[in-house]
């Protein structure tokens, strides 16, 4: 009698520790289907935001282009401009033509990413933090979501500020 007990308390033992991992099976499941966002008011704010910096970012690449292109062909200046006839000015010119160039190439990087988040919205994954949406970190009273002060200030943010500041540090 005493080994059929144990054998029924084993049994409960076995029995209590698989519902003990499917719970945990479920709650780790609940945790990555997160699915916070803005609501649809919001998101077009942002979505407004994003395509009002959008249109700065183009009207700045133009004015970049301008600036890299020779008045009279339209062709970009080279080394070899006719307007420089001293070493010095040369030298002056490439390095304006260098950083005009590098002004450029940041901009269209940011376009970039503004584009990216113009995409999020359409997907709705806009405004989640990337790093809190598999397991919220609870870093920011909004987690997962990205607090609206900061898509404001940075609206193709994909990190909250905490988060942000922790990959910061590590660096």
């Amino acid at each position: 009698m005493a080994k059929a007990k144990n054998k029924n308390e084993k049994k409960q033992e076995i029995s209590d520790t698989v519902e003990a991992a499917d719970n945990l099976e479920v709650k780790a499941v609940e945790k990555k289907s997160v699915t916070a966002s803005y609501s649809p008011e919001e998101l077009a704010e942002f979505k407004n935001i994003i395509i009002k910096k959008r249109s700065e970012i183009i009207e700045q690449l133009q004015a970049l282009r301008d600036q890299m292109a020779d008045p009279t062909t339209g062709q970009y200046v080279n080394e070899s401009s006719p307007y420089s006839l001293h070493m010095a000015e040369q030298g002056t010119d490439a390095q304006e033509r260098e950083k005009l160039f590098l002004w450029a190439q940041r901009e269209n990087k940011f376009l970039g990413y503004l584009e990216d988040a113009l995409q999020r919205i359409e997907t709705g994954k806009y405004g989640i933090c990337i790093e809190c949406i598999d397991e919220p970190q609870m870093l920011c009273p909004s987690c997962p979501l990205i607090p609206k002060e900061r898509l404001m200030a940075v609206p193709h943010t994909q990190h909250c500020l905490q988060v942000k500041q922790k990959m910061q540090n590590k660096v």
